[in-house]
């Protein structure tokens, strides 16, 4: 019966096992030789007053329902040179735009009726490419968040008011603020020139008395 040869002795027919890979310490030059590229994000003149995460709705009217926009994070951004602010929000995955406006005197944000951590409001969008008018509701992880949102919000629409309404308005209210001192002065000179009359009147009414109850003189 011929016996078996034992798996673990050598062969003169087989192969040699390969010899690890040496390092020799030589470089080989990449074939192709890539540049690092500035990637420009639209923000680099603004300076960031807000930066919040939240997710974002806008009411899509021929469905007449409201649409996620995304989830992401909402700036405020104001720009160094004009003064201008505008909203920005990018989903943060993608980094895509889904909100992208300027923030006008003219803008109001409300609060939402059935979610204190929500708020509203109306704005002239650019994130599409072309200007659309939105109606976008944004949500918040908290009630302070949405409050600290829409104070911002709504200061910074009436930091966006022209110089010359604003002086325009303070000198309304200084004029008002005349008008009204010289409202009261005029009043409570009348009553003192009133006060004045009654006592003089008084005055004259108990002479008149006094001379009465005299006796007559005897000739």
């Amino acid at each position: 019966m011929a016996s078996k040869e034992p798996e673990h002795e050598h062969r003169e027919d087989q192969e040699p096992p390969a010899a690890e890979d040496e390092d020799t310490g030589a470089q080989v030059a990449p074939i192709v030789k890539l540049e690092e590229v500035a990637v420009s994000t639209g923000e680099e003149n603004e300076d960031p007053i807000l930066d919040l995460k939240s997710k974002l709705y806008r009411f899509d009217k021929e469905g007449n329902q409201w649409k996620e926009r995304g989830a992401g994070t909402v700036k405020l951004l104001k720009h160094k040179e004009t003064g201008k602010v505008r909203l920005v929000m990018r989903q943060s995955k993608t980094l895509k735009i889904c909100a992208n406006h300027l923030v006008l005197p003219t803008m109001t944000v409300q609060e939402h009726a059935g979610n204190d951590k929500s708020c509203l409001w109306h704005a002239s969008d650019y994130a599409d490419g072309e200007l659309k008018d939105e109606l976008f509701c944004i949500r918040f992880a908290s009630v302070e968040n949405c409050k600290t949102f829409m104070q911002m919000f709504q200061e910074v629409a009436e930091s966006q008011k022209p110089k010359e309404e604003n002086k325009d308005a303070s000198d309304a209210a200084g004029q008002l603020e005349k008008l009204s001192f010289q409202e009261k002065a005029g009043e409570e000179k009348a009553v003192a020139k009133k006060e004045e009359k009654e006592t003089k009147v008084d005055t004259e009414k108990a002479d008149t008395e006094k001379k009465d109850g005299e006796p007559a003189s005897s000739t």
